[in-house]
C-alpha cells in the first residue's frame, strides 16, 4: 500500500508542476505580447512608464515560472530531491 501512496504523490507532483509550467509559459507569452505588440498594448504601455515595465516583470516572472516548473517535472519524475527542493 506504501508504494501505491508514493506513486499516487509523485504524479499529484508532476501534475502540479506542469500546472505551473503551463502557466509560467502563458506569462511569458503574455509578456512579449505586451512589450512587442504595436498595435494592442503599445499604445497604453507607450503613455505609461509603469504598464512597460510591468510588461517586463511579467516576462520575467513567467520566465522563472517556467524554468521552476520544468526542473520541478524532471524532479517529479525521477524522484531528485534537489530537483524539487530547488
Amino acid at each position: 500500500v506504501r508504494m501505491g501512496v508514493l506513486t499516487c504523490v509523485k504524479y499529484l507532483m508532476f501534475i502540479f508542476n506542469v500546472l505551473v509550467f503551463a502557466g509560467g509559459t502563458c506569462l511569458t507569452g503574455m509578456g512579449v505580447w505586451v512589450a512587442v505588440d504595436p498595435a494592442g498594448f503599445q499604445d497604453i504601455v507607450a503613455t505609461r512608464a509603469v504598464l512597460s515595465a510591468g510588461a517586463w516583470l511579467l516576462l520575467a516572472v513567467g520566465i522563472a515560472l517556467s524554468l521552476l516548473g520544468f526542473l520541478g517535472c524532471c524532479g517529479a519524475l525521477r524522484r531528485s530531491r534537489p530537483l524539487l527542493l530547488l
